[in-house]
């Protein structure tokens, strides 16, 4: 009888349990679809500018002022997951959103000490928290949280809510996220997190403002210990490699976020202000060194000056580093400007493509003669860059010297029109003063370009006479590819290649195999230089923003060295140049025919200048000076080369030492000589005119 009653109570007793879990489910139900979490499919994150390679070249704060960069797993170093999870939530992976063991613990704990001791909360918990912040911390609050936790687990994955937690987390400050707070606290990714550095990015969530490394660095590394200590107690960490991360000092310095190629970014944000990821052809580490090479640059130049690159690949078109301005933050030099896409005069720079005309139209050859005297185009009187004639010159040399008079002799024959014609078939519209017609003067630089516009020119140099249009992933649309494209012929580009590649690189520069040329805008406000191989191009402007002239700068002397740097700094290997397409080569000058023997301008008027003005002082040699003692090694090993310079005289020159030749006839005004022992030794110079000047040294 007591068995059946007791059975009935029970039965009775389970029933109404029964009736309770369904009624409460039926509850949490209606209340699950009456009050959702807000969870919305995508968080409100930093907009983000990211290399080719997925690299990040540059962030952007939230509305809110938030570093908040989305995070997914596979971004995170896989051992900062598994020690977040054993310090936060080690029943994570069991549980349904709520650890109601850790609960019981903690509300044990909490009526035994009088104080909280070790909280309950879960990862989902703590997201709940993080997407809807309570007001307080009251026994309602965490009801609300622990409701909240179920219903983000019901629709969520484990690998979603660790995500959401790992973006949204605080790291002190306005960081939130753990890739944020890595960058930020050490430069770097959180896939390369090490032990201390995971330790310590474990620990900041929980009291972010109090363990802030650069306000509290002992309470942070406090905090980072006491992580490692638990790591070793759940078996994550050995004892030896625990200490060790102990021993590392936590970093006192937050970083800035990257912000690589401003300039770039703010584009792409601009032409697609709806994404919140843009990609862009650069390579980040090319990006780094080209900037640095700016930023340097411009501070040797001096104040307000700034300095633009732009480095392409000429088989493609794709931007691989560009620079805007010397520093994208300095307002001293106006650096929120992108001179790379400004219109400026670009001096010389234009003159391989009117030589490669010419060589096209079969007018010239390389070895070909062509005077370099003063002449008049109907008015229009063109003079060298230092005011001097070199007389009869190749078109090698006068390409290389960059001489005015030729290249406009060359112009005027192939008609500037031509020139702008290949230019546009190329994808480059120069801009020209209102109501102007191309003129001979575009020749020098009479004419609007940008650093972008001349690269990708160039890109036809590098690419076999076809240039390629540039394009750095920021455009709204994939620009679309050029007709034809052709800026040269094949054997022309090849030919104009093989005559700048023998231009001397500047003094002190790396050696690097390229073919470059340099150019100077009137009134010293603008220095250029434009370098290739066989596969990439690098332009450099160098100025101010405001147009200011800059007295002694010019493209050989100030843009040309930045030229060189830029290309070691970018790290990118050197590529051989084309091979000759077929029929190319270069022919001596006794090997030319007849009529590529001399070059001679059908139009141009010779001028007759004043007596004073033809007639050259004697050359004269002004180092060494006469009778002066040279201290230099004469050993093999140690032996040092003198410079030798002149002032007047006509080129070229010939130099001797103590009656024997020294290899080269010089156009310049300098000469290397290098010494065969001590003792006097007599030097001699004469000019095309058949003067010497003679000064005697003694070599010690």
């Amino acid at each position: 009888m007591r068995l059946n009653r007791w059975l009935r109570r029970s039965a009775v007793a389970g029933g109404s349990a029964a009736a309770l879990a369904v009624a409460g489910w039926a509850f949490f139900e209606a209340a699950d679809r009456a009050f959702p979490p807000p969870l919305p499919e995508k968080l409100a994150a930093s907009a983000e500018v990211v290399d080719r390679d997925g690299q990040l070249l540059r962030a952007y704060a939230t509305p809110d002022g938030r570093w908040r960069l989305a995070t997914t797993l596979d971004q995170v170093d896989p051992q900062f997951v598994k020690m977040l999870v054993a310090y936060e939530d080690k029943r994570f992976y069991e549980h349904a959103g709520v650890d109601y063991i850790a609960l019981a613990r903690a509300a044990t704990q909490f009526a035994s000490n009088g104080r909280i001791v070790s909280g309950g909360s879960t990862l989902s918990m703590q997201l709940a928290r993080l997407i809807e912040p309570r007001e307080s911390r009251s026994f309602g609050s965490k009801l609300r949280q622990i409701f909240r936790a179920i219903q983000i687990e019901r629709r969520l994955s484990k690998a979603d809510v660790l995500e959401r937690y790992l973006t949204l987390a605080p790291y002190g400050g306005n960081l939130e996220g753990v890739r944020a707070a890595s960058l930020a606290w050490f430069g770097k990714e959180p896939k390369r997190l090490g032990v201390s550095e995971a330790a310590l990015l474990v620990a900041l969530p929980q009291l972010p403002e109090r363990r802030r490394p650069d306000r509290n660095p002992e309470g942070a590394q406090a905090a980072r210990d006491r992580v490692l200590i638990r790591m070793v107690n759940a078996g994550l960490l050995g004892e030896l490699e625990a200490g060790r991360a102990a021993l590392e000092e936590v970093a006192a310095v937050r970083r800035p976020l990257p912000a690589l190629a401003a300039h770039a970014a703010d584009a792409a944000l601009r032409s697609r202000p709806a994404e919140s990821r843009h990609q862009l052809t650069i390579r980040r580490s090319v990006q780094e060194g080209l900037e640095t090479v700016a930023r340097e640059g411009a501070r040797r130049v001096g104040p307000r000056v700034s300095v633009a690159m732009v480095l392409a690949d000429a088989m493609t078109g794709e931007i691989l580093g560009e620079v805007g301005s010397a520093d994208y933050f300095d307002a001293s030099r106006s650096g929120w400007i992108d001179m790379s896409r400004t219109l400026r005069s670009p001096g010389s720079a234009l003159k391989p493509f009117i030589y490669g005309l010419a060589i096209e139209e079969g007018l010239v050859a390389q070895e070909t003669l062509i005077e370099d005297r003063p002449a008049d185009f109907a008015g229009y009187r063109p003079k060298n860059f230092d005011m001097t004639y070199q007389g009869d010159v190749t078109v090698r040399q006068a390409l290389q010297l960059s001489l005015n008079v030729p290249a406009i002799r060359l112009l005027d024959a192939v008609g500037p029109q031509r020139l702008v014609s290949r230019f546009r078939q190329a994808g480059v519209t120069p801009t020209l003063p209102a109501g102007e017609i191309p003129g001979l003067a575009i020749g020098l630089g009479g004419v609007g370009i940008s650093l972008r516009d001349l690269v990708q020119l160039y890109t036809g140099l590098s690419n076999g006479g076809k240039a390629k249009v540039l394009r750095d992933g920021a455009e709204a649309a994939a620009p679309a590819p050029l007709t034809n494209g052709m800026v040269l012929e094949e054997q022309a580009a090849w030919q104009v290649t093989d005559m700048l590649a023998g231009v001397r690189p500047p003094a002190g520069a790396a050696p690097r195999a390229i073919a470059y040329k340099t150019g100077t805008s009137y009134g010293n406000r603008d220095a250029w230089s434009v370098g290739y191989d066989g596969r990439h191009v690098l332009g450099v402007w160098v100025g101010r923003a405001d147009s200011g002239s800059l007295p002694g700068i010019s493209g050989y002397v100030t843009a040309a060295p930045i030229l060189f740097e830029g290309f070691v700094r970018s790290s990118l290997a050197a590529t051989p140049f084309r091979r000759p397409p077929a029929g190319a080569f270069r022919s001596a000058h006794s090997d030319l025919p007849v009529t590529l023997e001399r070059f001679v301008s059908a139009q141009a008027g010779e001028l007759t200048p004043a007596p004073r003005a033809v007639a050259e002082p004697a050359p004269r040699i002004v180092f060494p000076p006469d009778g002066a003692r040279v201290e230099l090694g004469t050993a093999t090993t140690d032996a040092t080369p003198l410079v030798l310079k002149l002032q007047g005289g006509r080129a070229p020159f010939r130099w001797l030492a103590n009656g024997k030749p020294l290899v080269e006839i010089e156009r310049r005004r300098e000469a290397v000589w290098q010494p065969d022992g001590a003792g006097y030794s007599t030097l001699t110079v004469i000019d095309a005119a058949g003067r010497a000047a003679s000064v005697k040294v003694f070599v010690e």
